[in-house]
């Protein structure tokens, strides 16, 4: 390996992404602003808490022993992990105020099952889960973000793999999906010097489950690069001129900004000032615990 799957510059960011900040970005600019700039509140919904649920199963039923990790251990685990998401999650607690829980936890239930059609744990050692991974690019960008699991097979190679409870994307929309995963193989080869073999997104929504499989190659990965420094330097300029357009199109079926969107009628908010630097540290401290904690949890 050359030169360009060295370890990171090391130097003061000049900016952080993740992946799915910057696939808000390419799918609407007035989203990325109210999300990353504004943060503004979107409260959760009941699909997206049984999401965070059941990746957490996903995630648990791997520090059972090989054999043990069947549909039963799975379906056992459900219900005292959704007690102790509702307990450490405000979000989780106010969803479940709304919820039929027989009928919603019937559901996540479905969605463990549909996973061992696809997949069967008990052949699977995985190298990591939630593993946070970051990198800063010669350009002074940070990349960053949380892969489910990276497998790890007897010759070495990596697998990335990304749980999805929706559903498949439509024929065609393939590449737009696999993105995320795209930059966390860019991440992996830049700190780690290695290309991921497979890039595989495994979706279990109540359509037809199934496994997008991608093998990247260091061409595709160097695009990507390129893709994420042209969006990065679209992202500052948006930030220097406080325009950030809207972009109508299938994401405003579930976006929670529509008031604030003049696509639907309302006025886009005035630009919030920059934070404080004590505003700017204190979230530097968070990030940084948060970090500290997945890297000291035990489920590496």
């Amino acid at each position: 390996m050359g030169s360009m799957s060295a370890a990171p510059v090391d130097r003061k960011a000049r900016g952080a992404l993740s992946p799915s900040r910057a696939a808000d970005f390419l799918s609407c600019p007035l989203l990325f602003r109210y999300r990353t700039i504004d943060r503004l509140a979107e409260g959760s919904s009941a699909d997206a808490v049984r999401g965070t649920l059941v990746h957490q199963v996903l995630e648990d039923i791997f520090d059972l022993p090989a054999a043990e990790r069947t549909p039963t251990a799975a379906h056992t685990l459900l219900e005292p992990t959704w007690a102790a998401l509702q307990q450490r999650s405000p979000s989780a607690r106010e969803v479940a105020a709304t919820l039929d829980e027989p009928s919603w936890l019937a559901s996540a239930h479905e969605v463990l099952d549909r996973w061992f059609v696809l997949e069967d744990p008990t052949r699977l050692e995985p190298l990591e889960r939630e593993a946070y991974v970051e990198v800063t690019l010669d350009n002074g960008l940070q990349l960053r973000g949380i892969i489910d699991r990276l497998d790890r097979a007897p010759d070495g190679a990596i697998r990335v793999v990304d749980y999805k409870t929706s559903n498949s994307p439509a024929e065609g929309f393939e590449a737009k999906a696999l993105f995320q995963l795209r930059v966390y193989a860019l991440i992996l080869w830049r700190t780690r010097g290695v290309v991921p073999r497979m890039l595989q997104l495994v979706y279990l929504g109540s359509g037809a489950s199934e496994m997008v499989r991608y093998e990247p190659d260091e061409a595709d990965l160097l695009a990507t690069q390129h893709k994420i420094e042209a969006l990065w330097e679209a992202i500052e300029l948006a930030q220097r001129t406080g325009d950030f357009e809207p972009s109508p199109g299938r994401q405003c079926d579930w976006c929670a900004f529509k008031a604030h969107c003049p696509a639907f009628g309302g006025s886009i908010l005035p630009m919030p000032k920059p934070p404080s630097g004590w505003a700017r540290l204190k979230r530097a401290v968070r990030r940084r615990w948060r970090r500290w904690q997945r890297r000291h949890s035990g489920r590496r």
